[in-house]
């Protein structure tokens, strides 16, 4: 049990020095390349923190399981939208600008309005699967074409790292969310077995959750640093990258089937998002403040306790 508890120490120290040197490095990054936060949060920040799905998608498009792609997808767009974006307003309201409102939650809402829209019209065909990557391609274009549009002054100057030293930061930050991570859920289940918790709720918590623990730790770090644009970035640009990149790679290498994708799950997905744009509609202000992050919460919570049961 002690070995247990070092290693979950452990890995819960290299995710939290991983996302700080992530933040760090990005923000210089974008300083250096005259792109805003938000931008850089969603190519860079979101995209990495994302690779992990990536590879859990491709391994199950090779052998040709459909579901654990998609299904990895689905629950790690809901878990982002609900859970991390959801926290993260709880512990400081974030910041919605001009360009988000207009621009960058439209495009993530269409998104998953046409994967879903393709998922429940019989799956992805690999030729949907490359539409779906091209796409993806035209979406990192045009977040470079337009980044430097609006600057939102926010979060801290800090120190203004090489572009070498910022890329080095923003590769070991990334490795450290991945490896502390993995030591982090690993020794949980571990000690939890031992514990005499039962394989259910191990699966439902621990597991669950564990795979959104890098963009939990590097979206609240952002935000402590007031970098709010780049915490909103990580979350957004992670669904995107997800539903179009990862599913777009998996079905280009074997077509999908959405067969046995829950009804309940992809209304979800769809609804997290919409209480994002609708959140910030309620004529009150710019921001996601602690209301609309209770009911993202909520959402969340109810759906975990479907879940369970239907376990």
């Amino acid at each position: 049990m002690i070995l247990q508890i070092v290693a979950l120490i452990l890995g819960l120290a290299m995710v939290i020095g991983g996302a700080n040197a992530l933040v760090d490095g990005a923000s210089s990054l974008a300083r250096r390349w005259g792109v805003n936060e938000f931008v850089i949060g969603m190519l860079i920040v979101g995209f990495g923190t994302s690779l992990p799905e990536l590879v859990v998608s491709v391994t199950g498009a090779l052998t040709r399981n459909s579901d654990i792609a998609i299904g990895n997808v689905v629950g790690s767009n809901i878990f982002n939208t609900l859970l991390i974006l959801g926290i993260s307003a709880m512990i400081v309201p974030v910041e919605i600008t001009r360009s988000n409102r207009f621009r960058d939650l439209p495009v993530t809402i269409l998104v998953t309005f046409l994967v879903a829209f393709l998922g429940m019209n019989g799956g992805l065909s690999r030729a949907e699967g490359w539409i779906l990557i091209v796409l993806f391609i035209c979406y990192i274009i045009y977040g470079f074409k337009f980044g430097k549009e609006e600057e939102s002054g926010e979060g801290e100057a800090g120190k203004l790292y090489t572009g070498w030293m910022a890329s080095v930061l923003i590769l070991g930050g990334l490795a450290c969310l991945v490896l502390g991570g993995r030591l982090f859920v690993n020794s949980a289940e571990q000690i939890a077995r031992l514990l005499g918790v039962s394989d259910k709720f191990i699966a439902v918590t621990i597991l669950a959750m564990g795979t959104s623990l890098p963009e939990l730790v590097t979206s609240i770090v952002a935000l402590s640093k007031n970098h709010s644009q780049m915490a909103l970035g990580n979350i957004l640009g992670s669904n995107v990258f997800n539903l179009l990149l990862i599913l777009g790679v998996s079905a280009a290498i074997w077509p999908m089937s959405f067969a046995k994708i829950d009804i309940y799950d992809i209304s979800v997905l769809i609804l997290s998002i919409v209480l994002v744009w609708t959140g910030i509609y309620t004529g009150k202000k710019n921001v996601l403040d602690r209301f609309d992050a209770g009911i993202m919460l909520t959402l969340f919570v109810a759906y975990m306790v479907k879940m369970f049961i239907a376990l």
